[in-house]
This record gives structure tokens, C-alpha cells and sequence, in this order.
């Protein structure tokens, strides 16, 4: 009966007058912080609540905790939030720990009690609001979680029927037709796969998405697994949302990857992370198939501008684990913020945590009190100021695509109009000189790293003494009224 309750509840919901939704252009000039719920802070404050990464529980994270701490993430210049999935889980610990993450859903149409109440979800929500930021919701509707061989599908609202499931079978990652209708998970959780091809199913995602979107006043959508389900089922489920949708396809080659943006807003631009996290963390790195990518996802994407650019994020390792050389972390978070597309950073990469593989990169993150001194919290807050001023100053700067140029085996040049970075992979203490040209002659910049003033020759050319840390060039009479260095 509580079941039927809460399934007529969602239909009214979904009825209702759709709230102003946060369109795919609006969420362009957006700077993403995504958080994980249970590992960004407690609702005690607590800085010293102990979270130990390997045993998989949850370690106490919660929607008042983020309430608590926006101002540490809007003092960073960041203008939205990526949270957690919200919805009920599997109960205990399993084989594979606690469903802290998010993952492993049960019931869709109730919240995960141990990150708050109903209310503590609509205050963060109305308090990310009243900051003029946008909150994305984490969405998974490929599967619903079960522990042990025993699939009891009553237990999933609002599919409690084994016929709104595919049958069990192994993934085969190399097969397409696998991924999608075949089951992820082990033997302590399956991952019962969701049968999308079936009319009542979709209908049913559909009016729930709806109404999920309706009811808590969500700004856009993250799709996890969005490679696991046919296409055509998330131009549905956008539609339904009526949101940006940013989806989930973890792979590094831009033919597989791009094809789904037919289909939704934008995806996670996996091909770059791959290829910038190599490139930008060793010596070693190839700057070449950095900007050879670059190149690709601009010429085979439909909008790049839209995908979400990012480096580290829960499934895959922390830069910090790859180089904990401090001026190689800047020159990532420099191609994190200031490239083509939506930045995306993931908790704890401004306090240049090195968790490896999950669960390791899922720390705590009031374990390190929130500083904002010696880390990147300062290179990151004065790269998100230099974007969104230049967004609102130029109407045309988010669309704009970034060109890429190889000065050195080392260092590469990256122009989006009026503003200019250099990056290198050499790291701290290397020392190289160069003369950069295409200024225009005698132009007065900023380097708004350093806050160093600088000025074209009459032929438009700059030198400069790179030192292992990105360059980040803007004219200075552009800076005028910004309060970016001072002016």
C-alpha cells in the first residue's frame, strides 16, 4: 500500500507546472563542483570524524554537511554542484561494503535516509539557489542493486516485477549489444539491468524523472551508465526532465563517444581526461596527442562546448596519485577550468588528495579541515574568476574554440579569444625561455596566476621564462573593474 501511495503521489507530482528549467546554454558558463555526499562533510562539522577509504562504509556525509560548507565551494568561484545519487539503497554492508556511493538503488521514489531528511534535501537545494548556483543530480536508472543470487524483485520501486528486467547475463565489454542489456555488478551485488525496451518501463522513468525534477526543483541531470542503455531511451528521459543532461560514457575514443550527444546535452569528454592526464602529470608525457585529441573531440563532437571537462572524478584515480609535483597539479587544473566545455572538479582535487583506485579516491574530505593555503584552492579560485569574467564579458567566449599549439615537446599554447595559457609538463625547478608571438602590438597583460604585468613588443611578441607552472595570459585593460588582481 505505502508503494501505490508514493507511485500516485509521484503521478501527481509529475502533473504539476514545470518549475523554469536550467537550459543547455545556461549551464555552459557554469563551473561544476561535484561532490560525493557521504565523503564532503558531516552535519556535526566534525574535522576529525575518522573515514577509512578501504573498509567501503559510509563515513557520515550528509545534505546538511554541504549546506554548511557552499561558502568553501562558491569562495572557490564555483557556480554549480554535482551531488550524489539521492534515492533509497541496499541496506547493511555486503560483500563490497555500504552503499555509500549512491549505486546500488532499491527504491527510487524514497530518499537515502542516512544522508538526511526530506527537508535537509530541499534546504541544500534552495540554499545552492539563493547563491545564484545550479544543482546537478546524479541519476541511476540502468539498474536497481541486490545483494546475494536470490533476486527478490519486489523489493525495487517502482519495477517490482521480474519482466521489467532483462535476463541475467555476463557483460562482454567489447560487444555493444552486451553492454546494454547485460547485468553489471558480482556475487555480493548484482545490478539487476533494467529493461529500457519495454513501453511501460520507459513511461514509468519518464513520469518519475519528471516529477523527481518538478518536486526538488534539480537544475540538470548527471546519467550514470549511459553507455549500458540504448540511445534513443535518454533523448526520452531528458525530454521528460526537461533539464541539462550530461551522461556517462566511459571511454577514451571519440567516435564512440561522440554519437551520443545526438541524445542528449553533453557527456563527461573522457577521450581528453585520458589523454591531458597522461600528458600533463610526467615529463614523459605526449603533449602532441593532447592536442591531437583536443582537434578530434572539436571535429567529430557536435558540441564540445557542452561536454563536462574534467580530470578526476570517484571512478577513476586522483591526479595526486599519478604526480604530487605541485606545478604539474597547476597546469592540470589550468586545462581543467579553461578548456572547451563545462569544468567539472571533483571534491577534494583542490586539496590535491592522491587516493588511487576506488575506494581509495573517496576520502573524507573534512580530514583536511577545508584549507585554502598551500594547496590549489588559490590557483583554482583565480582560474574560475578569469572564466566567468570573460564569459560575461564576451557573449561569444564559451563558443569559441580553444586552438591548440605545440610550442615544444613540453609545452603547448592554448588561445580561446582574448585569453591565452601556456602549459608544460616539465615540473618544479625546470627553467625555459621562448618568445611567443600573435599579440597585438605593444598589448599590456596580466598573467593572473602571479598577477604579473606584462607587455607585447611592437610586433606582438612576448617573452617569457616558463618555470614549470601554467601561464595564463589576459589584457590587462579587459581586467578593468574585475577585481582580478587588483584591478
Amino acid at each position: 500500500m505505502h508503494s501505490q501511495l508514493l507511485l500516485i503521489l509521484v503521478a501527481i507530482l509529475s502533473a504539476l507546472p514545470c518549475t523554469i528549467a536550467a537550459s543547455a546554454s545556461a549551464w555552459r558558463n557554469r563551473s561544476i563542483y561535484q561532490v560525493m555526499t557521504d565523503r564532503f562533510s558531516r552535519s556535526d562539522g566534525s574535522s576529525t570524524s575518522a573515514c577509512q577509504t578501504s573498509e567501503r562504509d559510509y563515513c557520515g556525509g550528509t545534505w546538511r554537511g554541504i549546506i554548511n560548507k557552499l561558502d568553501y565551494i562558491s569562495g572557490m568561484g564555483f557556480t554549480a554542484i554535482w551531488i550524489s545519487p539521492i534515492g533509497q539503497q541496499i541496506n547493511g554492508r555486503t560483500g563490497e561494503g555500504e552503499a555509500y556511493h549512491g549505486y546500488w538503488p532499491t527504491n527510487l521514489y524514497a530518499l537515502n535516509e542516512r544522508f538526511g531528511t526530506e527537508q535537509d534535501l530541499r534546504d541544500l537545494v534552495a540554499a545552492v539557489h539563493s547563491r545564484g548556483m545550479y544543482i546537478m543530480l546524479d541519476v541511476v536508472v540502468n539498474h536497481f542493486a541486490n545483494q546475494g543470487d536470490i533476486i527478490v524483485y519486489s523489493d525495487f520501486v517502482p519495477l517490482s516485477d521480474s519482466r521489467y528486467f532483462h535476463p541475467k547475463c555476463d557483460i562482454d565489454w567489447g560487444n555493444q549489444t552486451s553492454i546494454e542489456l547485460c547485468w553489471m555488478g558480482n556475487g555480493y551485488v548484482h545490478l539487476v539491468d533494467v529493461d529500457t525496451e519495454n513501453d511501460f518501463v520507459v513511461s514509468t522513468l519518464e513520469t518519475y524523472m519528471a516529477a523527481l525534477i518538478t518536486n526538488y526543483e534539480f537544475d540538470g541531470l548527471r546519467l550514470d551508465a549511459s553507455r549500458n542503455i540504448r540511445k534513443p531511451f535518454w533523448t526520452k528521459l531528458c525530454l521528460a526532465a526537461n533539464v541539462y543532461c550530461q551522461g556517462e560514457v566511459w571511454a577514451g575514443d571519440p567516435e564512440l563517444v561522440c554519437p551520443y550527444q545526438e541524445y542528449m546535452d553533453g557527456l563527461h569528454n573522457y577521450p581528453m581526461k585520458e589523454v591531458a592526464t597522461t600528458a600533463l602529470t610526467s615529463s614523459t608525457g605526449n603533449m602532441a596527442d593532447l592536442i591531437n585529441m583536443a582537434s578530434k573531440m572539436n571535429t567529430r563532437c557536435k558540441d564540445v562546448t557542452l561536454f563536462g571537462t574534467f580530470m578526476e572524478n570517484h571512478d577513476n584515480p586522483r591526479i595526486g596519485s599519478f604526480t604530487t609535483d605541485p606545478a604539474r597539479l597547476q597546469n592540470v587544473a589550468a586545462l581543467n577550468i579553461l578548456a572547451d566545455g563545462i569544468p567539472v572538479l571533483y571534491y577534494g582535487q583542490e586539496q590535491a588528495l592522491t587516493g588511487s583506485n576506488d575506494p581509495a579516491n573517496r576520502e573524507a574530505l573534512w580530514l583536511t579541515d577545508y584549507r585554502t593555503t598551500g594547496n590549489l584552492v588559490p590557483t583554482i579560485t583565480s582560474l574560475n574568476r578569469l572564466r566567468n569574467h570573460a564569459a560575461s564579458t564576451s557573449p561569444t567566449f564559451l563558443t569559441t574554440s580553444a586552438v591548440y599549439t605545440l610550442l615544444s615537446s613540453s609545452v603547448i599554447r592554448v588561445r580561446k579569444e582574448n585569453l591565452v595559457f601556456v602549459l608544460t609538463n616539465t615540473g618544479s625547478g625546470a627553467s625555459a625561455a621562448m618568445t611567443m608571438d600573435g599579440f597585438a602590438p605593444s598589448l599590456d597583460l596580466v598573467e593572473v596566476l602571479t598577477c604579473t604585468h606584462a607587455r607585447a613588443d611592437e610586433k606582438g611578441r612576448l617573452p617569457l621564462v616558463l618555470r614549470g607552472e601554467p601561464m595564463v595570459l589576459y589584457p590587462e585593460s579587459l581586467l578593468s573593474g574585475s577585481g582580478i588582481c587588483a584591478l
